[in-house]
């Protein structure tokens, strides 16, 4: 049975039960995807944790030792849920995305949150999905792409920008894309765009060859033996 992770609360059975390091990295989560980092302090998480200041510091270090453990834990979870979802055959099970659900939102709040606060931490977290990806493709879908880095790259950055951009995507739809009715359904407006390419194969080719074409008189021109110089030949 799949249980939600991080939106449960000091008094619930589930989170007397999780480890103080967990319990401490769930009520960071939340905060920070409430209020942001910044607005977030150790004094208010500890309180949020029932731990002391002190103990977040002994498992932490700092403010941003909890947020790196937050985004390892935010990018590892939303992996393990899409591995479930589409690897596991979990996504036919009818009581997989209502059990999932909360915590995808949370998770993505959290990431709307932190990825755009120009930091260090949102830069690297960025990087550590990009890397992701990557190697989700070349275990999962080898050869799909000519340069399978460029392609992680956009789809992680397509993904990302709808949550950068939630404010203005939320408005559009008319119902907030991190709340249960706004989310479900951009979910389902992404469905309908990956599973219906918008370019046919021959459109799609004659772009490459487009883009290839455009590389090629971009190429440096070398020099000729007599010391002339030549543009590179083309094919």
């Amino acid at each position: 049975m799949v249980q939600p992770v991080g939106d449960h609360g000091v008094g619930d059975p589930r989170f007397e039960d999780l480890t103080a390091r967990a319990r401490i990295r769930d009520a960071a989560l939340r905060l920070f995807a409430e209020r942001g980092i910044d607005g977030a302090s150790i004094r208010d998480i500890a309180r949020a944790a029932g731990v002391s200041g002190g103990l977040v510091r002994h498992h932490f270090g700092s403010k941003e030792g909890l947020r790196d453990a937050c985004d390892a834990y935010a990018l590892d979870r939303l992996m393990r849920i899409k591995e479930q979802a589409v690897l596991e055959g979990q996504l036919a099970n009818p009581g997989f995305l209502p059990a999932t659900h909360p915590t995808i939102l949370l998770l993505y709040r959290y990431l709307a949150r932190g990825m755009v606060d120009g930091s260090r931490a949102a830069a690297s977290m960025f990087d550590d999905m990009v890397e992701l990806a990557e190697q989700w493709l070349a275990r999962h879908e080898p050869g799909h792409s000519q340069d399978p880095r460029a392609y992680a790259a956009v789809l992680v950055a397509m993904q990302t920008g709808l949550l950068a951009l939630h404010e203005h995507l939320s408005r559009a739809l008319g119902a907030d894309i991190l709340a249960p009715e706004g989310h479900l359904r951009m979910s389902k407006a992404l469905v309908d765009f990956y599973s219906s390419p918008l370019l046919s194969p021959d459109l799609a080719a004659q772009a490459h060859a487009a883009f290839e074409q455009v590389e090629r008189l971009q190429q440096p021109i070398t020099a000729t033996p007599q010391g002339r110089e030549r543009p590179k030949e083309r094919n």
